[in-house]
């Protein structure tokens, strides 16, 4: 496992700083691999939020209906209040603890892992401690300073935050059909090389997200989602706890 100083990243030619940059920040979005929906292969590439697969191509008519219903779904899910618990592909171990609020924004919380991050109006907020963690687990060490322990680290998407619980384009798989807590659920699959995603989502109006099951180059997670139109409250961090990133490389570099 190396140990690399932030600013080490690229000193050697602009080529390697745009690899290593774009890795940290890879590492960074990973955390939201947790519940995480961005809706294609190119936020893959750029964001890597650990996005679902592109859809698997089938029978025309089934997609066609898929697409539809999913459509309805994320719908109704953007404006919906909504918790949900699960295990996450981002790590080994460890629970995430998601709320939404339409008009607040995302919080998801790491149990067992430590660490959290908020979305609100396209901009994702990461504890320095997760985004350690998680580069950590890329194989890259980082030491944070004291100071900057409560520090959350910003950076943009480019998407609304609805990206991150957004079914994306599927095919219906009938045979793995289910009840969610009394609830028939239809499933839909999408996979991609490594990656697969099954979203159960209600069968019957209102339509909803249930639950999703993923799989990330041989990690599994399970999602299930609750406590749709139930209030919650999400509360950003305050103003100076909040760090760009680069602003945040220059200040791990500077110890």
């Amino acid at each position: 496992m190396s140990n690399i100083p932030l600013s080490r990243m690229g000193t050697e030619s602009t080529r390697a700083r745009a690899a290593q940059r774009a890795l940290v920040l890879t590492a960074l979005l990973a955390t939201t691999a947790l519940a995480c929906s961005p809706a294609s292969d190119k936020d893959e590439a750029e964001h890597s939020a650990s996005p679902p697969p592109a859809a698997a191509s089938g029978a025309g008519g089934g997609e066609a209906s898929a697409d539809a219903r999913i459509e309805q779904v994320n719908e109704t899910m953007r404006k919906t209040p909504f918790s949900a618990v699960g295990t996450t592909t981002a790590f080994d171990e460890g629970l995430q603890e998601i709320r939404w609020n339409p008009s607040q924004g995302l919080h998801i919380k790491l149990t067992g892992i430590g660490g959290d991050m908020y979305c609100k109006d396209g901009v994702t907020y990461t504890s320095a401690d997760l985004l350690a963690k998680n580069l950590q687990s890329k194989g890259i060490e980082i030491t944070v300073p004291e100071r900057l322990d409560d520090t959350y680290v910003t950076t943009e998407s480019g998407q609304g935050c609805e990206a991150y619980f957004a079914v994306p384009p599927g095919t219906f798989a009938p045979d793995k059909d289910t009840d969610i807590e009394g609830v028939p659920a239809q499933a839909v699959t999408a996979a991609s090389g490594p990656t697969s995603d099954v979203y159960y989502i209600s069968e019957e109006d209102p339509a909803r997200l249930l639950k999703m099951e993923s799989t990330r180059d041989g990690r599994k997670s399970r999602t299930t989602y609750t406590d749709f139109g139930k209030e919650t409250s999400v509360v950003l961090p305050k103003a100076d706890q909040v760090m760009p990133l680069e602003q945040f490389r220059e200040e791990v570099d500077a110890g």
